[in-house]
């Protein structure tokens, strides 16, 4: 079966934050402009997620619903036929999205002024787990070698032999920089943990989006040792764009974490589970839509391709960064020579065009852009002619 990939819907009014930032510009339904911000697709849902739904509809009732034995069944079928993780249906909790569950897991194994480490520049919600619950941010900077970052295990190393560091979350793959951790760095990144007593937090939202010739490994695979020290943080919601129904699998295979993680998620939901609409989307997303991601992650590298050859072609300032996995290629525009503030404005004001901006992940990502390039090609080359038309007028 051959999926659609380029039809889009307009979603002005319908609560897109993502795409409500178009309003405030003032531009309307009638503009044929896309928000390339907030990571979440402009591809139509798949049919058999859309036909699964309607079904649900049409013959259940939608009252209160818990996961069923096989919507167990199909999350843990998907991790072993798609990364080689035999995962068991017990060790799984379920929240109403991976930053739900990491804000949770934060208060849960660490107390006001513990230290949490995060790998940075990452994921601004990390950041607001950290600071909003009165602990500790530890950063261990990434170091660029030009077209991808590494980490840097001595600065690593020296931090989590700190006392008060209880707690690494990590983003794997890494959200912005587009890394996919090799089984190695992991493995480093696993014992370094375990010898200083720090738990680990594995942000694998993206796990399913790695483009080609590169392969994620689930923190937890790597060895039962690895596995009694963390949790591995899971959702359909990336992988088929449907964050909306707010489903998230949360993989705790140690009982006594698991059961301390129910308590707190407990203190704020006495019956923490997920609305019935979203166990229905994500059991037939894992059942059925393996094709239908496979198609769309050749479009995403596709488009990654197309961004690559035009900025060495037409804007050498720019540097791509080589994109490893999600659908979020890292760019570093600070070879055009323009204040990092006045780029945002040049993007919105002249090209409108709307990215994430760079310093939304740490200090730096200062002229950096997020690009979010899980959309119909048309786009990514009438954004490469705008960007090429306004950035000239600035270049110094």
């Amino acid at each position: 079966m051959t999926y659609d990939f380029t039809t889009t819907h307009k979603r002005f009014h319908t609560g897109s934050g993502k795409w409500n930032t178009l309003l405030q510009y003032g531009l309307t339904e009638d503009t044929d402009i896309i928000p390339f911000s907030v990571a979440d697709m402009e591809f139509t849902t798949a049919p058999e997620i859309a036909d699964a739904l309607k079904h649900a509809i049409d013959s259940s009732v939608i009252g209160y619903a818990g996961p069923t034995a096989n919507y167990l069944d199909s999350v843990c079928s998907w991790m072993k036929t798609r990364h080689n993780w035999d995962a068991k249906p017990e060790w799984i909790l379920n929240t109403h999205g991976v930053v739900d569950a990491f804000f949770e897991a934060v208060k849960a194994f660490t107390n006001p002024g513990d230290g949490v480490m995060l790998l940075t520049p990452v994921y601004h919600p990390m950041y607001m787990a950290v600071n909003f619950t009165g602990r500790k941010l530890v950063e261990s900077s990434l170091v660029s070698t030009g077209t991808r970052y590494e980490i840097d295990f001595a600065d690593f190393e020296r931090k989590a032999s700190d006392p008060s560091v209880k707690l690494l979350i990590l983003c794997s793959p890494h959200n912005p920089v587009g890394r996919v951790w090799t089984r190695e760095e992991l493995t480093r990144i696993g014992n370094i943990c375990l010898k200083n007593h720090v738990l680990v937090v594995s942000d694998e939202i993206h796990a399913d989006l790695v483009m080609p010739g590169h392969a994620h490994t689930v923190f937890a695979s790597i060895s039962e040792e690895f596995a009694d020290n963390c949790l591995v943080l899971t959702a359909p919601s990336k992988t088929f764009n449907i964050a909306g129904l707010q489903t998230s699998n949360i993989f705790i295979p140690n009982d006594e974490l698991r059961a301390k993680y129910l308590d707190e998620l407990k203190l704020t939901n006495p019956m923490p589970t997920c609305g019935i609409l979203g166990y229905v989307a994500s059991e037939a997303a894992y059942t059925y839509c393996a094709q239908w991601l496979d198609e769309c992650l050749k479009v995403i590298d596709e488009n990654r391709r197309i961004i690559a050859d035009f900025m060495a072609d037409e804007l050498p300032q720019v540097k791509v960064y080589d994109l490893e996995g999600t659908y979020l290629l890292w760019l570093d525009m600070n070879g055009l020579g323009i204040d990092y503030r006045e780029l945002e404005r040049i993007n919105r004001e002249e090209a409108r065009l709307f990215f994430d901006e760079g310093y939304i992940f740490g200090k730096q990502g200062e002229g950096f852009e997020r690009w979010n390039i899980a959309c119909p090609k048309r786009y990514i080359h009438d954004a490469l002619s705008r960007m090429k038309l306004s950035y000239t007028k600035h270049i110094r």
